[in-house]
């Protein structure tokens, strides 16, 4: 989903002159958007204004999504808009790893990058758009410019991934694992949260493998020294006070050792895996971890030690090769580890990936088929859990406030994929709140309820 960064600036005494104006689309996944942030925070720390749209910019930055055929259609669509409504555009992202694409349908593009080189993109604004230093109009928010809400926030850990996934080309785009310095991490998550950030979305391509490039490199962060791995980081972040949110991570048994910190409330009792499927025979030709049976154990021992623990996960169905006995696999696998949480793609090729060479590629009608049977299945297997939470309480952090209407999230929803809870208004609730709420019904995704003291 496009998301056009909104105008920060606050009208200024008329002897300043007026600073020059970039647009901004930001597509794609959460690490996107990270990139996004932080190419509008050097934006704005050089006096640049963020306009609210085509026509009032001087130019556009376009930050593509890269990694399906269909996102990459809706990037050269972006593009083409900008192009359309501004004339002057700036390409970056995933899919200006592949700038041949981009210039062979718009060649008139000021300027074209790939992924995480904000240097990269801040050159080709100054060439185009120069904008001199302006101390009255130089200002960011302490947390730098985001495009969440003030209430959360997205935390990168790393860049790259060492995995070689056979539907998958993000290696190719943004590399192999690159981990950041846990210090620098941990010193950006103090900065959000002493700015009123709440809730922290740990993301990466690959969570559980924060660290693993440098060996576990130990850094520094308030004088003490902290290991470069994904337990080291959660031990520093619980000292925030925040809610901590673990996403993208892979079931390796390194994710055993953050279960004491779930138990104990440190962290969310929260995990975002992508298992993908459950078949061996499509887990072997994805080159995902294929021992089903062991992830599915590890699953009930997470679960007997943190008991409240939330598992969402995302599947592909219609994978090439995927038999009706492998996606009957899936479905029983689905009933047995009862994941809370549950999205599905149907397989689409993706240019440059190898899964595209694999034998018996799956009709489309038959994928739309099992699609929809596999949406059912996990419609009855979340409708079930949430009917457990009514006549609980539950804590939630509230999105928004409108008609009389909270609208929040428990723990165990993360922003924008996840369910919602929703309950009549209460005197003094403002957005980015904790509250208490007592469940009094449920459907499919969804819950609703009451605000306790």
């Amino acid at each position: 989903m496009a998301r056009t960064a909104p105008s920060t600036s606050k009208k200024q005494p008329s002897r300043i002159a007026a600073a020059p104006r970039v647009g901004f689309v930001s597509l794609g996944c959460a690490k996107a958007l990270v990139d996004s942030e932080r190419i509008l925070t050097k934006l704005r720390a050089e006096g640049y204004e963020l306009a609210p749209d085509y026509k009032g910019s001087d130019l556009v930055i376009v930050n593509t999504c890269g990694f399906l055929d269909s996102a990459r259609e809706e990037s050269l669509a972006a593009i083409g808009e900008a192009l359309n409504d501004n004339g002057k555009v700036i390409v970056t992202g995933c899919l200006g790893a592949e700038p041949e694409v981009i210039t062979n349908k718009y060649p008139n593009v000021l300027a074209i990058t790939g992924p995480q080189h904000y240097e990269a993109v801040m050159d080709a604004v100054h060439k185009a758009l120069p904008a001199a230093h302006e101390p009255f109009m130089d200002l960011l928010p302490p947390g730098g410019v985001k495009l969440t809400p003030r209430h959360y926030a997205y935390l990168k850990i790393s860049e790259g991934c060492n995995n070689r996934c056979s539907f998958c080309i993000i290696p190719s785009m943004r590399g192999d694992l690159v981990s950041r310095p846990v210090g620098d991490v941990l010193r950006e998550a103090e900065t959000l949260a002493k700015a009123g950030v709440k809730e922290l979305l740990v993301i990466s391509q690959d969570t559980s493998a924060y660290g693993v490039d440098t060996k576990y490199a130990p850094d520094t962060w308030r004088s003490a020294q902290v290991k470069t791995s994904m337990l080291g980081l959660c031990e520093a972040l619980a000292d925030l006070g925040i809610w901590v949110r673990l996403q993208y991570v892979y079931p390796y048994p390194s994710v055993d050792h953050v279960m004491p910190l779930m138990a104990a409330g440190k962290i969310l009792p929260y995990l975002d895996i992508p298992f993908q499927h459950a078949s061996p025979s499509v887990l072997k030709a994805m080159r995902r971890p294929a021992n089903q049976e062991k992830t599915a154990d590890r699953i009930h021992k997470w679960r007997a030690e943190v008991p409240d623990l939330t598992v969402r996960s995302t599947f592909i169905v219609g994978f090439p090769g995927e038999t009706e006995k492998d996606f009957q696999f899936l479905l029983d696998w689905m009933d047995e580890v009862q994941l809370d949480r549950v999205g599905c793609f149907k397989y689409e090729n993706v240019t440059g990936a190898t899964a595209q060479a694999l034998a018996d590629h799956v009709p489309e009608e038959v994928k739309e088929e099992r699609f929809h049977r596999f949406m059912v299945k996990a419609q009855e297997i979340s409708t079930a859990k949430l009917q457990q939470k009514i006549g609980t309480t539950q804590q939630a952090i509230v999105d928004s406030i409108a008609n009389g209407k909270i609208t929040a999230r428990t723990r165990a929803d993360a922003p924008e994929v996840d369910g919602l809870a929703f309950a009549p208004n209460v005197k003094g609730v403002r957005v980015g709140d904790f509250i208490n709420l007592e469940i009094t019904n449920a459907d499919a995704y969804d819950v609703y309820g009451v605000v306790t003291q």
